[in-house]
């Protein structure tokens, strides 16, 4: 079986499992983050997907762990789906992997071939294709959360270089069509950071204008204030397909579970903004 072996441990998270282990209960406990350790699994069912960001944990860590304690606390699923931005530029446009695990300092995380091959069978867009997956951290940067929580974990890694309204809609609905198919639990994680090196009164303001077109899961919304605002959010393409394959298995609103900055980890001039949102069904 393939793997993928880590390309930023070390870097954007701890390289040994001891210290990346407390590293991440170290975000649970901070005071960015909700506080204390999650409890759970939960066995709510009601969490159909999340927005969570993809920086060096000492920035992002404690906004990611808002997310993964509102998913552990409502239930283990099955698989999750978890589409990143491609920063690199290399390979397709949408690239799926269909490399056999991810490794981490904390074990492998298994790619889900079932419902990998579903979404590549209902996709004209969404390419097989490793080489986008072989720099990227945006996806990379999610495992350890789930595999500290769950132990073994399945899920289908999706890099997006191509992020228009088009392209974005399509990719959802067809991870929608096929999550529907295989009768699969799965949650869809959209991994993304906000504004980019600006001040935090801007990130702030233009952050809020993005995050509420995903609270009403509008993802035309959200597109159209990204571009017409300028705002240097990185996987905004992620999170419209996540809005639209949420919508479509039935999901009626988003909540945001924490928003903070670079600047709230240590003050600077110039912050990269970070948000944690559930996409929720009644």
């Amino acid at each position: 079986m393939p793997t993928r072996h880590p390309r930023v441990a070390g870097q954007f998270y701890e390289g040994r499992a001891d210290s990346l282990r407390a590293q991440i209960e170290g975000s649970f406990k901070s005071k960015i983050g909700p506080g204390c350790l999650p409890t759970g699994p939960g066995n709510e069912g009601r969490i159909l997907g999340a927005v969570v960001p993809h920086a060096g944990y000492v920035y992002s860590g404690p906004v990611a762990a808002w997310s993964y304690s509102a998913i552990y606390s409502d239930r283990k699923p099955e698989s999750f789906v978890i589409l990143g931005p491609n920063h690199h530029g290399v390979g397709s446009g949408v690239s799926l992997s269909l490399e056999g695990a991810w490794e981490t300092p904390l074990g492998t995380a298994s790619v889900d071939d079932a419902l990998a091959k579903a979404i590549l069978e209902r996709s004209s867009i969404i390419d097989k294709d490793s080489e986008a997956h072989a720099y990227e951290h945006s996806i990379e940067v999610q495992l350890p959360f789930l595999q500290y929580l769950f132990g073994q974990v399945r899920f289908v890694p999706i890099s997006m270089m191509l992020q228009d309204l088009e392209t974005a809609t399509e990719v959802g609905r067809d991870i929608a069509a096929a999550i529907k198919a295989k009768g699969a639990d799965a949650v869809v994680v959209a991994s993304t950071d906000f504004s980019h090196y600006v001040p935090k009164e801007v990130a702030h303001r233009n952050d809020d204008m993005a995050i509420q077109r995903i609270l009403a899961l509008d993802a035309p919304g959200l597109f159209k204030v990204v571009e017409e605002r300028g705002i240097s959010m990185c996987g905004y393409g992620p999170v419209i397909a996540a809005i639209e394959a949420c919508s479509a298995m039935g999901a009626k609103r988003g909540m945001l579970l924490k928003y903070a900055t670079s600047g709230d980890v240590m003050p600077m001039d110039e912050v990269v903004g970070y948000a944690s949102i559930a996409l929720t069904r009644p």
